[in-house]
């Protein structure tokens, strides 16, 4: 038997392409692992979280690690880029100003410069930093299966805390963003105990089109206060077609904060998590409209 805090004894692998590790993930079945960073991966092994009986490296695949940006298609990039990576790309801190304030808030310098934006979204946590704001722009996830891969809409691909849509033998490769249309504004807000290396208690993400002060696009993402990111669709739909005045703010806030489902744990009640989300909400459509993409 392994002693506390040590490792427990895994099969290593190591593919040279999604093929191979697709077959892997498939014919291993349970207990089988992707390791891309391993951020969160080794802690969960380490500390008895997660049985892990083999570890798929896939960092030796190639085509993997590419960061691209178009006007017409927008924002993609593979399942290794890290979160240093991304908040460091040009285009990143020129026309997604929410996802790059979320990544540098994510975890320690150290952290991200190893963790991988995909691993970080694939552990499928509803306080995860990066989920937010790419659901909020309307982000998409690319996957590969030796039968066909698919792109499925990041806000459906939590099935709960922990939990994806993938299916055996899938592995998510990368994400694309749209481009931001002019006149859109975008912003991420996180609230927690901490003013750095923290989880979020609440995080929420705005995504804003809008034509001579009225709103004619609009999305909501939730962060920590679900079992998945939520969108709220309701609240989305009273600011849609109307001018951001504070009146129409206010309401927005509250469904929002009616919208959401928050649960009580040691960081936060239920009720605090639930208040935040109005004024979260508040400010991040305030801040939208200050920071154009």
């Amino acid at each position: 038997m392994p002693e506390e805090g040590e490792l427990r004894r895994f099969e290593y692998h190591e593919p040279k392409s999604l093929d191979e590790a697709s077959e892997l993930l498939g014919t291993l079945g349970e207990g089988a692992f992707i390791l891309a960073g391993g951020t969160d991966l080794f802690v969960e092994i380490r500390e008895r979280l997660r049985e892990v009986k083999h570890l798929i490296n896939i960092k030796r695949i190639s085509d993997l690690s590419a960061i691209e940006y178009s006007e017409t298609s927008g924002l993609r990039f593979g399942a290794l880029v890290t979160a240093g990576e991304l908040e460091a790309e040009p285009s990143v801190i020129r026309y997604y100003p929410n996802l790059r304030r979320a990544l540098a808030e994510l975890a320690s310098i150290q952290v991200r410069n190893r963790a991988t934006v995909i691993g970080n979204i694939c552990r499928a946590s509803p306080s995860a930093d990066t989920i937010p704001p790419l659901i909020a722009d309307g982000a998409s996830i690319e996957t590969f299966r030796p039968e066909g891969g698919r792109t499925i809409p990041l806000a459906e691909f939590f099935a709960g805390p922990g939990r994806t849509v993938l299916e055996q033998g899938e592995i998510a490769i990368a994400i694309i963003i749209p481009p931001p249309q002019q006149g859109s504004g975008r912003s991420y807000i996180k609230h927690g105990r901490r003013k750095a290396m923290e989880l979020a208690t609440v995080g929420v993400a705005v995504s804003l089109d809008a034509k001579d002060n009225i709103c004619t696009g609009a999305r909501i993402a939730l962060g920590a206060v679900g079992p998945v990111v939520l969108r709220a669709h309701k609240a989305e739909e009273i600011l849609i077609g109307s001018s951001f005045d504070q009146n129409t703010v206010e309401r927005v806030a509250e469904q929002a904060m009616q919208e959401c489902t928050p649960i009580s744990n040691v960081r936060s009640s239920a009720e605090y998590r639930r208040s935040m989300v109005g004024v979260l909400t508040r400010r991040a459509i305030e801040l939208a409209r200050e920071e154009p993409a």
